[in-house]
């Protein structure tokens, strides 16, 4: 078996199809003997720590891999065949489709090492893989060959030829764009019709009289339900594409028996719904682009303000295309959406509406974003903070900001006696907010976690108004924020609640105050904040995952 593989940096081999219980320690028990290793990673899902079903390992010298590779493809592993290749790191020969082969109408007793042992003989073999389901193989495969040249050879021989008594279809993989293109080109030749809208009145012969006129047919047929009533849908298969195209042509949108009929080719299901999902998506980025820079997100209604009360406040800014107060049951869910006929009204109502009192409450104004744009944003926030936190030295208090991981403002430099007073205080402030943090990991045990209500703050302490944090300094209004967020961020997730509240503190005064009266708000950012520290951590912890897939033939 010719199963030498390309001279790589590293002697690294692919193992699929593992068992989720396979661990690194059973791996290397296995292919130890095969030669000295110099790493062995099971690939886990970062969230979870579950097995994906895949590993790495890389040998010393790559004649040991080539070893492993020939002696134990196939063997089982706590009752699975484990498949083994040469590691493809490079996504542009996995992608390139070179050597690809695709293999259709097997049997289903065919698995991983029958098409190996089948196909090796044509040449080096990088990736071979049966397709399979839940109740096993999908009866197709791919055979991804190191040269052209093989696969050309596999093609040949191979195309047409019994396999275990079922002649198979060998031929070069298409990706999914070429098939598609492929596709399309042989719809432009269709000869089969879809007729739907005619009632129940229909049956296969008169459909057959109506549409005979404009060529021979080979087949129509109404189709019907249980009882044989016409369902008022049907198809006419003609013999020729050009007679189809007239019958189409002339008979779409055409009124009969007071009905306007549908006439048009014939597609497969797949083909319908991929292309009321393109119509889906151009529809949704048709919406997006309307109502880009128009439409504005507005939160912390009052319960009293509706869709009425909404637009009125919002008038005198500009032309008011809708106003809608978002609603649960018939009531106010504290949010709502006003979109206005230019982006120059809409930038003039953000700045005169933002932190405005109506009702009882002071508004939240802005841009209205998707979820996707408002987590990419909180994502570049995150990584700048993080990038500056490491760049700028903290003499002080070093230990309690690794260890908690809380975030604190930078601090401008100051000298001299005012500079030691300033720091003194920073001190005291930790240290108070060290004892209150102290005291709710000690009661956390025996007391009911906090409930993340608006009445709920520290024992003697009165609760933080906009009037309050516009009193305050300008540097003291984010650290009485801070002080208010982290327990209830800390009720939520203990571990991150330091790493969160200094995400979330990058987000404006009035949001901030929203939060702490929402406690649905508050859980919303804070998720949004745990997404993106989990997407930071993975790509810290694994920079290679984008190129774990390690052939063409497997997209």
């Amino acid at each position: 078996m010719n199963s030498s593989g390309p001279a790589y940096p590293l002697a690294s081999l692919y193992v699929g199809d593992l068992h989720p219980d396979v661990t690194e320690a059973m791996l290397y028990q296995k292919f130890s003997p095969a030669g000295p290793i110099m790493s062995i990673r099971v690939c886990r899902d970062i969230i979870t720590r579950r097995s994906l079903g895949y590993a790495y390992i890389n040998f010393q010298q790559p004649a040991d891999a080539e070893c492993a590779l020939d002696t134990m493809n196939y063997e089982v592993i706590k009752g699975r065949p484990i498949r083994i290749m040469w590691s493809q790191r490079d996504p542009c020969l996995r992608k390139s489709g070179v050597g690809n082969v695709f293999i259709k109408n097997m049997d289903e007793s065919i698995d991983n090492k029958a098409l190996y042992d089948t196909f090796s003989a044509f040449g080096n073999i990088l990736s071979c893989k049966v397709v399979c389901d839940e109740h096993g193989s999908k009866g197709y495969g791919f055979v991804h060959f190191e040269t052209q040249e093989a696969a050309n050879r596999a093609i040949e021989t191979m195309n047409g030829m019994l396999l275990n008594d079922r002649k198979v279809f060998v031929g070069h993989f298409k990706s999914r764009k070429e098939r598609e293109a492929e596709f399309g080109a042989k719809a432009m030749e269709f000869t089969n019709v879809y007729i739907k809208n005619f009632g129940e009145d229909f049956d296969s012969e008169k459909l057959r009289s109506i549409f005979s006129e404009y060529g021979k047919t080979l087949s129509v047929r109404v189709m019907t339900d249980e009882r044989g009533r016409s369902r008022g849908f049907g198809f006419v298969n003609f013999e020729n594409h050009n007679d189809a195209q007239k019958a189409v042509a002339e008979m779409n949108g055409k009124e009969l028996n007071g009905k306007i009929l549908y006439v048009g080719r014939a597609q497969k299901r797949l083909e319908r719904q991929g292309e009321l999902k393109r119509k889906f998506e151009q529809i949704k980025q048709e919406r997006l682009n309307r109502y880009q820079g128009v439409n504005l997100y507005v939160k912390n209604l009052d319960d009293g303000v509706d869709d009425d009360k909404l637009r009125k406040e919002f008038s005198p800014y500009g032309t008011i295309t809708s106003a809608k107060v978002m609603t649960e049951g018939g009531r106010s869910k504290g949010f709502g959406f006003v979109c206005f006929s230019s982006p120059e009204e809409a930038t003039k109502a953000v700045t005169e509406m933002n932190g405005r009192i109506v009702s009882t409450k002071p508004l939240y104004v802005a841009l209205a974003q998707r979820k996707e744009e408002r987590k990419a944003i909180l994502t570049n926030q995150y990584m700048q903070r993080l990038a500056s936190v490491r760049a700028i030295p903290s003499p002080a208090m070093p230990a309690y900001q690794q260890t908690s991981g809380y975030y604190m403002p930078s601090i401008p430099q100051v000298g001299g006696a005012s500079g030691w007073v300033f720091c003194c205080c920073i001190v005291i402030s930790l240290c108070i907010h060290i004892a209150f943090s102290f005291c709710v990991n000690t009661f956390r045990d025996v007391m009911p976690p906090p409930i993340m209500e608006p009445a709920v703050h520290v024992k003697g302490q009165e609760p933080l108004t906009p009037s309050m944090l516009a009193a305050a300094p300008l540097l003291e209004q984010k650290q009485l924020l801070g002080e208010r967020l982290y327990p209830l961020i800390q009720a939520l997730h203990p571990n991150l609640a330091g790493k969160i509240t200094g995400m979330l503190l990058e987000i404006d005064n009035s949001e901030l105050l929203h939060m702490l009266e929402s406690p649905e708000s508050l859980h919303a950012k804070v998720e949004e904040a745990v997404a993106v520290l989990q997407a930071h951590q993975a790509k810290e912890i694994c920079p290679h995952t984008a190129a774990t897939t390690n052939s063409t033939a497997e997209v």
